[in-house]
């Protein structure tokens, strides 16, 4: 057992669980951690891709009680097949997208300048909408105060889920954030910031869920039993980090905005492309 690959497979872990569901993309910051740690290889494309069901099991956990509502009301009871069918539609675009575009996408862009770029301009684009929607309603946005057209997810109508999916399609570019993409341009479409952030993290559940599979068959010919403990670890440590993560943002949300992330991204994006462009960290690509 090689004891420094699986060390690389935990700090791996980690970093998807605590980038997973927060708006600074996590591909974006595997493809770059795995340049820095040397991390390579046709085997740890379909590792980066079979850890984030860590943390999806990490939201199957924190809302067990409402999916299993959801699942035993499916037949009944019309809100729970609203929030499923809501969910579907919304996961449908990125299937797609996915399948027309991932290839091209993954040849060209997985690479650290392009996830920089694409940092840089997400955090702008988050400035944008919070300056935005301050402007449109001030501080009582954070007060409690009834704004949103789409105050809890169970007010979604299926055109809010498309739009959301469509959203969601943006994170195939790496560095841009299947979080940020779809919370911050709920938002936009009128949702409460506890709305947008929820239910992203349900629509997480089929998008990571795919992905995972989908990768883990594309990759089957070259995966062995070998590859078990580090699939293992990165997976187990992407679900714990992914459930603090998970729990940490909820409360932040309920207070704060996303400024925080935007000005993050902007500074952590800003330090990737003065170091490639002058050559103090030799950035590799993500194969």
């Amino acid at each position: 057992m090689d004891i420094v690959l699986l060390l690389k497979a935990a700090v791996m872990g980690i970093v998807e669980g605590l980038t997973e569901f927060l708006p600074i993309s996590s591909t974006g910051h595997l493809i770059l951690a795995s340049s820095l740690l040397d991390f390579t290889g046709d085997n740890v494309k379909a590792f980066d891709i079979a850890i984030q069901t860590g943390a999806m099991f990490a939201v199957v956990w924190q809302y067990r009680e409402r999916l299993r509502s959801t699942v035993s009301g499916l037949g009944r009871d019309r809100v729970a097949q609203r929030f499923a069918a809501n969910v579907i539609i919304a996961f449908l675009p990125a299937v797609v997208f996915g399948l027309l575009l991932g290839g091209w996408i993954k040849e060209h862009l997985f690479y650290p300048v392009p996830v920089a770029i694409a940092l840089v301009v997400g955090g702008l684009l988050i400035l944008w909408i919070e300056r935005r929607h301050k402007r449109l309603y001030g501080e009582r946005d954070l007060q409690g105060a009834r704004l949103a057209r789409v105050e809890t997810i169970d007010d979604m109508t299926a055109l809010d889920a498309l739009k959301v999916g469509l959203l969601q399609c943006l994170a195939l570019i790496p560095g841009t954030s299947r979080s940020g993409a779809t919370i911050m341009g709920a938002i936009v479409l009128g949702f409460s910031r506890k709305a947008a952030t929820e239910f992203s993290f349900f629509l997480g559940i089929p998008t990571l869920m795919g992905a995972g599979v989908y990768s883990l068959w594309k990759q089957r010919d070259g995966l062995s039993w070998a590859d078990m403990p580090m699939f293992a670890v990165g997976t187990a440590l992407s679900f714990i980090s992914a459930l603090v993560c998970i729990r940490w943002l909820i409360r932040y949300v309920s207070s704060h905005d996303f400024t925080l992330f935007a000005w993050y991204r902007l500074v952590f994006g800003g330090i990737i492309l003065l170091t490639a462009y002058t050559g103090w960290i030799e950035w590799h690509g993500h194969g």
